[in-house]
C-alpha cells in the first residue's frame, strides 16, 4: 500500500473528514437526472467514503458502485443509514453491500470490469480533487478501463490559485478537467459557484466548476 494510501486510511481513523458532507449534494440533485435519465444505469463512486450521495442515486433506481480505501469509512456508511451489509471477499477486495448498493474496500485503481462489470456512468464529488496532480491521468485510464463505451459523468471540483494552497482538495480547473478528460469525453461547463467569501482556507479565491461530461 503507498504512503497516500495510508494518509487516506489515516484520515478516517482520526476523524480528519472535512471533506465529508451529511447532506445530499444540491448539484447532484439540480444536474443528475437530466444528465443521466436512465434510473436503470449503473453508477460508480470513486473515492466514496460514507457519502449519502449513493443513497440518492439507490433510491432513484440506479446500482451503485463505490470504491473506498477505508474499511472503516466503508463500514460506517451502512451502519449509519440503517443497512445491514453482507460481505464477501473478491480478490484484494472486501464487497460490503446492501440495498443496491456495494462498496468496494480497496485501492480503486486494482477495481477491473471483471469484478464489476463495465459501467454506465459515474459521480465524482471529491475523487480528483484528492489526487496528486501526477496521478489524474492514471485515474483518466482507470475510468476508460472500468466504464462503457456510452457513459456519462459529473464531475464537481474546486479551483483556487494552486500556489496559495497544496492539496488535497488540490485546485483542479475546467480547462484542467478539459486539458485530461477531454481525449475521452466532451466536457460541458454547467454551473461554476463563487465560494471565496469565508472559505475555510482563507484563499483569495475558490470557485466551484461542475462539469457534465459525454462520451
Amino acid at each position: 500500500m503507498s504512503d497516500d494510501n495510508d494518509a487516506w486510511i489515516k484520515r478516517w481513523e482520526e476523524g480528519n473528514t472535512g471533506f465529508h458532507q451529511e447532506e445530499i449534494n444540491a448539484h447532484l440533485i439540480s444536474h443528475w437526472e437530466r444528465i443521466v435519465p436512465d434510473r436503470q444505469s449503473t453508477v460508480l463512486v470513486p473515492l466514496c467514503g460514507k457519502s449519502k450521495d449513493m443513497l440518492w442515486l439507490r433510491n432513484r433506481g440506479h446500482r451503485v458502485v463505490g470504491a473506498e480505501l477505508s474499511d472503516l469509512a466503508a463500514r460506517a456508511f451502512f451502519l449509519e443509514n440503517d443497512l445491514v451489509a453482507e460481505e464477501r471477499q473478491s480478490g484484494p477486495f472486501v464487497v460490503l453491500s446492501a440495498g443496491g448498493i456495494e462498496i468496494w474496500v480497496g485501492d480503486f485503481f486494482e477495481l477491473t470490469p471483471q469484478r464489476v462489470g463495465k459501467l454506465d456512468a459515474w459521480y465524482d464529488r471529491a475523487a480528483v480533487v484528492a489526487l496528486e496532480p501526477s496521478v489524474r491521468q492514471r485515474y483518466l485510464a482507470q475510468l476508460k478501463l472500468l466504464l462503457g463505451s456510452k457513459a456519462v459523468g459529473l464531475m464537481l471540483t474546486f479551483d483556487y490559485p494552486a500556489e496559495e494552497r497544496n492539496g488535497p482538495p488540490f485546485s483542479v480547473s475546467f480547462q484542467d478537467v478539459e486539458q485530461i478528460f477531454g481525449e475521452r469525453f466532451r466536457l460541458k461547463l454547467i454551473d461554476c459557484v463563487d465560494l471565496t467569501e469565508g472559505n475555510r482556507w482563507e484563499l483569495s479565491r475558490v470557485w466551484k466548476p461542475v462539469i457534465e461530461l459525454r462520451s
